[in-house]
């Protein structure tokens, strides 16, 4: 049921969202809510959630190896060196999300994380900089999940002021979830991360 823990073919309780997906399950158990550090990391998951604005991440997560592949494995450095010819590449490339906005953002992200660390800041600890106090694990997410969070939104406008883009306060709190800097996994998920 929507709203609650679901317990799977596997007989394990999940968050409802991961359904019976076995990629999806994956996903939920051994990344979503864990603590992410790592510039590069971090990066990727940026990039990630923004491509995943207006759309579900289960598709996201599908083509996630080739956005990989596509995005130089979302290092930091590589993908800052991207081009107009990249750009093309990228628009071309059917395995991935082929949106001229996502695509340009995401190349322009790079640069001003690299722009970051040539300042002597880490995207890494911007980030967990706004991370919440630890709270409850929500019962249920109709009533105590939010989709974006005053800590959220500080974060967009930081990140915004550093020149990134598709980085607005509901992505950021994606970010802050699948990131694992808040725990949003529900009261009875037997995941790992679920702490």
């Amino acid at each position: 049921m929507k709203g609650s823990v679901r317990v799977g073919a596997d007989g394990v309780a999940r968050c409802w969202w991961c359904g019976d997906d076995p990629l999806y399950q994956r996903y939920h158990d051994g990344e979503w809510g864990r603590p992410l550090h790592g510039e590069d990391a971090v990066f990727e998951k940026l990039v990630l959630e923004g491509m995943q604005a207006g759309l579900s991440w289960i598709t996201i997560l599908r083509k996630r190896e080739a956005f990989r592949a596509a995005f130089a494995g979302f290092r930091i450095a590589a993908v800052a060196e991207f081009g107009e010819r990249d750009v093309a590449r990228l628009l071309g490339d059917a395995a991935i999300v082929r949106n001229r906005a996502k695509i340009e953002a995401a190349i322009g992200n790079a640069r001003a994380a690299r722009a970051m660390l040539e300042r002597g800041e880490s995207l890494d600890a911007l980030c967990w900089s706004f991370a919440p106090r630890p709270r409850g694990r929500p019962l249920t997410p109709r009533d105590e999940i939010p989709a974006a969070t005053p800590e959220s939104t500080a974060l967009s406008k930081a990140l915004l002021a550093r020149g990134f883009r598709f980085v607005g306060p509901t992505t950021m709190y994606a970010l802050m979830q699948s990131g694992g800097l808040v725990n949003d996994h529900l009261e009875g998920c037997a995941s790992l991360a679920a702490t």
